[in-house]
């Protein structure tokens, strides 16, 4: 299936071809064909088992692959982690994963960890003002926040790097509606701030409604794309899930 471009005045940030990818002997990935355009969100959706946290594992180089993956115009198909994140690329794993005997300062000042102090202490109140429900409580231990607090403590963690791409998985999982508004609202800000996002979500009508277009993955393999403006999309996306025809036309 050819890969949908961003729109044509958008540069192509990241640039995924032919990748595959799993665990150990267990294949789970299948020749992924993906592109995220600079400043653009990207929503990646399908049922569960479909392979989407492995995808964003794949991409930041915390699963072995084969493929191309290009970032920002350089070769990072053979990238860890640690590359990743130094050329902007920064994966916010799915379940809160942050230091709960720590302040929420402490968890966001660690996560620069390498920085000079001034940079740093610059780059973490940034991060926190995307987050003034957590900023207040900077002197907090993170075990005293809230599920939904502590997945914008996961966010601004990844904030504090500035990335030029943020990968979140599943941002939504055990969060209030309230809750999970204000977690997109934020993936929304960074949009309009510069940064590009690939959101993995299980919240579909959300999802659409915020991403600029979207993939579906089923059984390891990209089985729709389209732009979240095309029509009967939902429609679509509950076909392609389970593997009925979705020959349909695409936008260019």
């Amino acid at each position: 299936m050819p890969t949908s471009a961003p729109n044509s005045n958008v540069e192509t940030l990241l640039k995924v071809s032919g990748l595959s990818a799993g665990y150990g002997k267990i294949g789970v990935l299948n020749g992924i064909d993906l592109t995220v355009g600079a400043g653009e969100i990207v929503a990646l959706l399908g049922p569960n088992g479909a392979g989407k946290s492995t995808l964003l594992k794949a991409i930041s180089g915390l699963l072995p692959r084969t493929g191309t993956i290009t970032f920002g115009g350089q070769d990072m198909s053979k990238a860890g982690p640690r590359e990743a994140v130094n050329a902007g690329l920064v994966h916010v794993v799915e379940g809160h994963r942050v230091f709960t005997q720590l302040s929420v300062h402490d968890n966001v000042m660690l996560a620069g960890y390498g920085m000079k102090g001034s940079e740093l202490e610059t780059r973490v109140e940034e991060a926190l003002r995307f987050f003034p429900e957590i900023a207040e409580k900077r002197n907090d231990r993170a075990v005293t926040l809230s599920g939904g607090q502590q997945q914008m403590l996961a966010v601004a963690q990844g904030l504090v790097r500035r990335p030029r791409l943020l990968m979140l998985d599943e941002p939504s999982a055990g969060l209030s509606p309230v809750l999970v508004d204000r977690v997109l609202a934020a993936a929304a800000q960074l949009r309009d701030a510069g940064t590009a996002v690939l959101l993995v979500e299980q919240l579909i009508e959300k999802a659409l409604k915020l991403a600029d277009r979207v993939y579906a993955l089923a059984r390891g393999s990209i089985v729709l794309e389209a732009r979240t403006s095309e029509d009967d999309l939902p429609n679509r996306l509950e076909h392609a899930y389970f593997g009925q025809d979705v020959s349909a036309p695409l936008a260019s």
